[in-house]
């Protein structure tokens, strides 16, 4: 009895103390984003080498891009660790070194978490570069803008570079400050499964900027056309959709799992090989 006693006195007083405590409120879109940024690259972590006796046998051996390097830049799909199945079946058939400085929830715009456009500025010099659209300009609605932003038309102006298009532009322009004579591939956003927009091109549901995804999506295209940048149409060329999402992503149907890298690897090393 009087352990019963003192189990209830100490529970009444882990409930008392438990009642004092600051109840911690949900941080704002604001600390979000700062704390988004805070995050850094992380080439050294996330670089991938080739298995000569797989590169060896690849079918790619006399294209354009076998034996180069290549950097990855983009948000989490880029980087989470699913993404190396993809990324190490381009190490092993383009006999390459993958680096990527892909960070979660970064984009495009220069206020979307550690935007590509920083993620490039740390780049060193590579061969080829990938731009790997996320869903996160999308998500966060931050503005889409249009294939003029932050270029000769309008004198580059710096204000344009919180648009999506205007932090594509920016990227393209940079890495080709660093290396002229680089390759640059881009890489569309990939489907997600949360809102109908996100998987179904022919939706007219928008966030709160009034576009919808695949405006976002045509308007990355747009850039690519202008600059004439090789464009892999991701969302169209995927194969994913309500019938089969279950077995390539998981359970936030925003995030492919391995599997889904393994479905779209392929397509992604043979599109590498010569740009096409």
């Amino acid at each position: 009895m009087k352990r019963l006693l003192l189990l209830f006195a100490l529970l009444g007083l882990v409930l008392s103390v438990s009642a004092q405590q600051p109840q911690r409120r949900p941080m704002t879109q604001e600390e979000i984003q700062a704390r988004l940024r805070r995050q850094k690259p992380n080439p050294s972590a996330h670089t991938l080498r080739p298995d000569p006796l797989i590169s060896q046998l690849s079918p790619y051996r006399g294209s354009k891009n076998y034996g180069k390097t290549i950097a990855v830049f983009g948000g989490s799909l880029s980087v989470n660790k699913e993404s190396d199945v993809a990324k190490q079946m381009w190490a092993d058939l383009l006999d390459a070194t993958v680096v990527t400085y892909g960070v979660g929830g970064a984009g495009f715009s220069y206020d979307q978490g550690c935007t590509l456009q920083w993620q490039v500025d740390t780049a060193g010099v590579y061969d080829i570069y990938v731009l790997w659209a996320s869903t996160n300009d999308y998500t966060n609605s931050r503005e889409c803008g249009t294939w003029q932003d932050y270029t000769v038309y309008d004198n580059y102006d710096e204000s344009k570079r919180v648009t999506q298009c205007g932090g594509i532009n920016y990227c393209i322009k940079k890495i080709l400050e660093k290396n002229p004579r680089a390759e640059i591939y881009f890489f569309t956003s990939l489907r997600f499964f949360g809102q109908d927009a996100g998987h179904n091109p022919f939706s007219t549901e928008p966030n709160k900027t009034g576009k919808t995804f695949a405006e976002y999506i045509q308007a990355q295209r747009d850039c690519c056309a202008y600059y004439g940048i090789p464009v892999l149409d991701q969302f169209n060329l995927q194969g994913i959709n309500e019938f089969n999402v279950s077995e390539y992503y998981v359970g936030d149907k925003l995030h492919m799992n391995e599997e889904g890298y393994r479905r779209i690897g392929p397509v992604q090393a043979a599109f590498l090989a010569n740009g096409r």
